[in-house]
């Protein structure tokens, strides 16, 4: 046999997982990063192959997120944190900066009905004085991964069977049995709260841990978390099923005709930080997205208000070409090595150059309101006129010069080059501190939804142990009715 001799690949005849130049992948679960909880190393070549490819999957729909809905308004400090970050637009009480927001499904096709249980998007871009800040969150505070490198195989896991395009149970419990991480997620997802009534009346969250530094350079990690005024309501299945049915668009209507009549919605922004010298004095990891961090510990402090009270003028240029990235900060804010962060900073742009191209952030809705300036000429759907003979930098010909120089975290990076998993796991307490909250009704519809879901007929017995055990681990007594219920004897 020719060795050279093309053949073509398939994942059915290899024994093991291969880069797209045929490469053994012998860690397809964690980035290479710099300690167990260390930044990523961009030189994870499988790492940015492996969401490079993701990012280009569909065109020119989001892959995620790709229903949604848009408004724009303002932002208003309304409490004093020049003390956490020195971020202009956090300056001082009273400051007010534009915005826009958009609200959306996660998994769905830009076509969905909105009442599918579905996490939400919940992105923010704040027009700052000195450049765009985008919060790129959800409406729940944790997330079913904390690395980055699984993010393309959930999706695929979350997204339509790809030969039929039915989204089935199995392969989505299938795919979480391999990660118990996902549990805490689950109590949000599964919960009453899985069907938010509307976009209004939904919380929000930054989910990502980012950091303040303030003018001496003082760090502190950070979560930011939204609180809609009008409250927080849900649809349960029954009613759902009434609403969709009548207008599968009900979120985007309800938030387009209550900006109309002036019934402006609002939330409050509320901040948590750890002292970064202190982000090891807890039985989690404050870095990883799957945990909360508990307000009675960390209380929730005050910082201002979000009000919407202007519709967007045109919904392809400022919902479809709206683009968000965590990568956006200003002085004042920055990045921490949570793992989903570090590898969000490159996916989210990396979309948008594929989806809308490379001057994407020329589009009205997602350029700067302030001056910018900067070397970056031509490419595809460039409109930036300009007429400079100097395109280089630095020039004596040229009076820009850099900025000054801002703070930025100084800690110490050091570790070995590893593919590894956090240390404080710390899988199934959250989950079942949260599902003791519950009141015995609401702990009732929670076990009925997974009772339906583990029912399904490709879930094989191995499949519902590993759910019963995990159950069981968060929680010993719900653990034992969903194995009672199911027939399944638990394997602990």
């Amino acid at each position: 046999m020719d060795p050279y001799k093309f053949r073509p690949s398939s994942a059915h005849n290899s024994l093991y997982y291969t880069t797209n130049s045929g490469a053994p992948v012998w860690n397809n679960n964690s980035s290479f990063t710099v300690g167990s909880r260390g930044p990523i190393l961009l030189e994870d070549y499988h790492l940015v192959e492996k969401l490079a490819n993701f990012d280009r999957e569909r065109i020119p729909e989001r892959v995620v997120h790709a229903r949604g809905a848009s408004a724009k308004g303002f932002f208003e400090v309304t409490h004093d944190v020049s003390h956490l970050t020195c971020a202009d637009f956090l300056r001082s009480p009273g400051v007010q900066t534009p915005v826009i927001v958009r609200f959306s499904t996660v998994i769905h096709e830009r076509g969905s009905p909105e009442t599918l249980r579905d996490p939400r998007g919940f992105a923010v871009k704040f027009y700052t004085r000195e450049g765009n800040f985008d919060l790129v969150g959800n409406n729940f505070p944790v997330f079913f991964i904390r690395d980055g490198m699984e993010f393309p195989d959930m999706v695929h896991a979350l997204k339509p069977n790809p030969k039929s395009h039915i989204q089935e149970n199995w392969r989505v419990l299938d795919f979480f049995s391999h990660h118990p991480e996902s549990l805490h997620m689950f109590t949000f997802l599964f919960d009453d709260i899985g069907i938010p009534q509307d976009y209004r009346h939904m919380e929000g969250s930054g989910v990502n841990t980012y950091t303040l530094i303030n003018k001496a350079g003082k760090s502190h990690l950070v979560k930011f978390h939204w609180k809609p005024t009008c409250g927080v309501k849900s649809l349960l299945e029954d009613e759902a099923i009434k609403v969709g049915g009548a207008n599968h668009s009900h979120a985007t209507k309800d938030l387009y005709d209550s900006i109309s009549a002036g019934n402006y919605p609002e939330w409050k922004l509320y901040i948590q930080t750890i002292d970064t010298d202190h982000q090891n004095n807890f039985d989690f990891d404050p870095l990883d997205v799957t945990k909360t961090w508990p307000e009675d510990i960390l209380p929730l402090q005050p910082v201002g208000r979000l009000v919407l009270n202007r519709n967007i003028d045109n919904f392809f240029a400022e919902n479809e070409q709206l683009a968000f990235c965590p990568a956006i900060i200003v002085p004042g804010v920055y990045y921490s090595d949570d793992k989903l962060l570090q590898t969000r900073i490159f996916s989210y742009s990396d979309t948008q150059r594929h989806r809308l191209g490379p001057n994407y952030l020329q589009l009205p809705a997602n350029a700067p309101k302030c001056t910018h300036h900067n070397n970056h000429h031509d490419g595809f759907m460039n409109f930036m006129h300009r007429d400079e003979e100097v395109n280089y930098f630095p020039s004596r010909f040229d009076p820009a010069r850099n900025a000054e120089v801002v703070p930025v975290p100084s800690s110490v990076c050091t570790g070995n080059r590893e593919k590894c998993i956090i240390q404080k796991e710390n899988n199934f307490k959250q989950p079942g501190d949260r599902y003791r909250t519950f009141t015995p009704d609401r702990q009732e519809r929670f076990i009925n939804r997974w009772i339906d879901a583990l029912s399904d007929p490709r879930v094989t017995h191995e499949i519902k142990t590993i759910w019963i055990s995990y159950w069981s681990q968060a929680d010993v007594s719900l653990g034992q009715k969903l194995a009672s219920r199911l027939n399944v004897k638990p394997s602990m």
